[in-house]
């Protein structure tokens, strides 16, 4: 076997045959118009392919075919445990073509090739996987009722679901909405981001081989908002999942009250606070995962640790190794196994990225590392990750969501202080506390306003762990059995038996 370095995965990429069509009632489709997007990689700004443009009029086509394989009952009716055995095969293939999808994703986003082998791949199948092990084991309700009554409580498949998904996690975030919707008996149209939309028509082809019927599962990709809002607004959408910008998530629940009322799901933004206490057990590994927090994914994460609150009297030693972790995290060429911090999505994410760095140096806070763009590869989006001290929760690095390697350190004197300031933001998706002292943890954690809290960690859970956030972060929960609620109608039967 050759090694699989660099000029491995050049060969490979060399090689590669990308599909950029839609995914349509079974069949690979142009959009009805003929439009087409470029789809350039990040990583040295070459064309990867032309991908179809799809709008109102492939949003109409797409949804009626998800509707017409709904109510024939093709996936539907079939009995659960028959659903799970086309699902597992589904998560079997997206193993056997681990490879291809990794490389896609990395040319795709920028994300390093070694996190899409060893993280989106595996995650993307261990949903898929999850999901469908645990739909054979969902059980309903028999109410409490008189003799001569028969109470049921039932949860039924939704109908047709339209999935909005983002670019930084293609397949995981395409898989927490496709595992549960699929498992529950719904129909799905998945709306890619046009900036990484080819893993997921791969993913559809892989399902038509898996056994999902033609029509369950289609894929619209499209350039701007024009399919997203077609989708929003669709009269014959049942429930719409979207993770995204808080910005946008606002609009669709607008959507969903102009048109049909459709359920709405939504995971938005985040500006979470990682809080380090003086007690924490380990401060050399809480700052090595200061570091990571903000840097993994080029900081493209929505669980970013953004905000690193720091006790004052360790601050000062406690900034320098996290600016000491974060030189491994220096930007590097995607493609290549060593790499740990890849490409930022496209030119416009980069010089957003740049503008808050240019805010925080103008807010008045410490520049200690980074804030300099590399030139890494020609035509690529690279920045260094970047730390800011002497934050206050005010300025705008502090207060907005960046979506990008750049770290706000904030310091606090006491307990409550820490609280107040994790607390003082718009949204509430995660946080990460560190202290020894149990009682701290606990009182910590309850009052933080966040859908996930990670002790002495960052980042911590599973598939059995339900994800989503307080506030401006969203509503509804993906993974765990809590995600099936959202995909499902709860329905209650009262028979008379006398």
């Amino acid at each position: 076997m050759s090694v699989r370095d660099l000029n491995f995965w050049q060969e490979k990429a060399k090689a590669l045959t990308i599909e950029g069509r839609a995914l349509i009632g079974g069949d690979m489709v142009d959009s009805l118009s003929g439009a087409t997007f470029d789809c350039h990689s990040p990583i040295d700004g070459r064309l990867l392919t032309q991908v179809a443009s799809c709008d109102t009029a492939d949003a109409d086509r797409a949804v009626s075919v998800a509707r017409a394989a709904f109510d024939s009952g093709v996936w539907s009716q079939l009995p659960p445990v028959v659903r799970k055995k086309i699902m597992l095969k589904f998560a079997n293939l997206i193993d056997a073509n681990r490879d291809e999808l990794a490389l896609l994703e990395t040319l795709d986003m920028g994300k390093p090739i070694g996190d899409s082998l060893a993280v989106d791949v595996p995650a993307t199948a261990r949903c898929i996987r999850w999901c469908a092990e645990a739909v054979d084991k969902v059980f309903g309700e028999v109410a409490p009722t008189s003799p001569n009554e028969l109470g049921l409580v039932t949860q039924e498949a939704i109908g047709v679901v339209a999935a909005i998904v983002p670019w930084n996690f293609p397949m995981i975030m395409a898989s927490w909405k496709l595992g549960p919707a699929l498992a529950t008996g719904n129909s799905v149209v998945l709306k890619p981001s046009e900036k990484s939309p080819l893993t997921a028509i791969r993913l559809g082809q892989l399902a038509l081989e898996a056994g999902i019927p033609a029509g369950v599962f289609n894929v619209v990709p499209g350039f701007g908002q024009s399919i997203g809002h077609a989708l929003a607004m669709h009269m014959d959408v049942d429930c719409l999942v979207f993770t995204g910008s808080t910005g946008v998530a606002k609009q669709l629940f607008i959507c969903s009250g102009q048109s049909n009322m459709k359920r709405v799901w939504v995971e938005a933004g985040g500006k979470s606070p990682n809080i380090v206490f003086a007690d924490a057990p380990d401060l050399e590994e809480a700052a090595e995962v200061a570091a990571l927090a903000i840097a993994y994914n080029q900081g493209e994460v929505c669980t970013a640790g953004s905000r690193l609150l720091v006790e004052d009297s360790i601050a000062d030693a406690f900034v320098a190794r996290v600016n000491h972790y974060m030189k491994a995290w220096q930007p590097g060429n995607p493609l290549d196994p060593n790499t740990k911090c890849g490409a930022i999505v496209d030119n416009l994410q980069l010089d957003r990225v740049a503008s808050y760095i240019e805010a925080g140096s103008d807010g008045g806070a410490t520049l200690t590392s980074g804030g300099i763009k590399p030139s890494v590869v020609d035509g690529g989006c690279y920045v260094q990750p970047t730390v800011f001290d002497h934050v206050t929760n005010d300025m705008k690095i502090a207060k907005e969501e960046i979506f990008g390697p750049v770290l706000a350190v904030i310091r606090f004197s006491t307990e409550a202080e820490a609280i107040q300031i994790a607390n003082d933001t718009e949204y509430g998706l995660a946080a990460g506390i560190w202290t020894r002292d149990l009682g701290r943890a606990h009182r910590v954690a309850k009052a933080v306003r966040a859908g996930s809290v990670w002790v002495n960690q960052y980042d911590g859970g599973d598939m059995t762990a339900p994800f989503g956030g307080f506030k401006q972060s969203g509503n509804g929960r993906d993974k765990s059995l809590h995600a099936f609620d959202k995909y499902t109608e709860t329905k209650a039967t009262w028979i008379k038996l006398s």
